[in-house]
């Protein structure tokens, strides 16, 4: 699949088919209320504001990518505008990451103005009051992430909406290309692969975001520093079984009721996010088929719980299924 500016085949392989929506079908002047149907239901609630009219047209293929929403989008000109107050749906409290493929592209929210080439990327909040305009044909991607996830990895990402990531050199450049690569080559990816890589988009993003980071975010320079200590000292002791919160405090300098004051901030405390991480990379694991044969416990134990039942309780309750059920599927591929 070529993603140049002029040319944008959407995936065709039917084992790795997405939801594809196109306004081919649809009459002309029904075009700007079936899109705005589409984007308020499968986006969040927005307000066509600037249409092509007759000569609107859009392409969309949206791609379910583990607890993320890979979306391939084709336009013409366009500007959407999502206003105070209007109601979402719970599916709907997320970040949108957008990477230009072609075209223009400006972004308005919190009182912040970007302007992204081809290559940039750019993130908002979708909940949130915003202005898009899009003057011209374009092409984007879209990466859906939701909030709970994306707070977890970014102290002050509110702070982060509507700033260019420029997609020409250091981490913008490989996140961007990582994002653009892994739309390209969904055809030719097993669903299991494809699954592994959504957890390594993350990891890009989150650390292209937390480069162009404005300084005066919400949280204290110091509550800031505090916080991202912790969580990599969490993650670099993950698989330790007496991973604690004496452990923790004592590392940290810090009381346990100010570390968990700081993760109250994120909506969550010090062992629910630990114990947040030691599943999510039991389920990585599970997924990958580096893994495959390896006993259930083995992975649960690697990653710091001594008790396969209570892993085993503690993921349903996490994921909404069983981890069996999650190796089983590994298993087939």
């Amino acid at each position: 699949m070529n993603m140049t500016a002029s040319s944008h085949q959407l995936p065709s392989n039917p084992e790795r088919a997405g939801l594809k929506l196109s306004t081919n079908a649809i009459a002309p002047r029904e075009r700007v209320d079936w899109l705005r149907e589409v984007i308020c239901r499968e986006y969040t609630h927005v307000e066509i504001v600037s249409p092509a009219h007759d000569n609107l047209s859009q392409d969309l293929t949206i791609y379910p990518w583990g607890n993320l929403q890979l979306s391939i989008i084709q336009s013409s000109a366009i500007s959407l505008e999502r206003l105070p107050e209007e109601p979402h749906l719970n599916s709907q409290d997320a970040y949108f990451a957008v990477m230009l493929l072609s075209g223009h592209y400006r972004l308005e929210q919190n009182g912040r103005e970007v302007f992204l080439q081809p290559g940039d990327m750019t993130i908002y909040d979708a909940t949130r009051p915003h202005r898009i305009h899009c003057p011209s044909k374009f092409a984007k991607l879209i990466l859906s992430i939701p909030r709970s996830v994306f707070r977890d990895r970014i102290a002050g990402i509110d702070c982060c909406t509507a700033l260019r990531i420029p997609g020409t050199q250091g981490i913008g450049y490989v996140a961007a290309n990582f994002l653009r690569s892994s739309a390209v080559h969904v055809d030719h990816l097993q669903a299991h692969e494809f699954s592994v890589l959504a957890d390594h988009a993350l990891d890009l993003l989150t650390l292209a975001v937390t480069s162009v980071r404005a300084g005066d975010f919400n949280l204290s320079r110091s509550r800031s520093v505090s916080l991202n200590s912790i969580k990599t000292f969490i993650e670099q002791n993950l698989r330790d079984v007496d991973l604690d919160t004496g452990l923790i405090t004592r590392h940290a300098g810090l009381s346990a009721r100010y570390i968990n004051s700081l993760f109250e901030d994120e909506g969550t405390s010090l062992m629910r996010y630990v114990w947040k991480r030691r599943l999510e990379n039991c389920r990585k694991d599970m997924q990958n088929p580096v893994y495959a044969g390896h006993r259930l416990s083995d992975i649960a134990f690697r990653w710091g719980f001594n008790d396969a039942a209570h892993f085993s309780r503690t993921f349903k309750q996490h994921f909404g299924c069983a981890p069996r059920d999650i190796l089983r599927n590994t298993s087939r591929y």
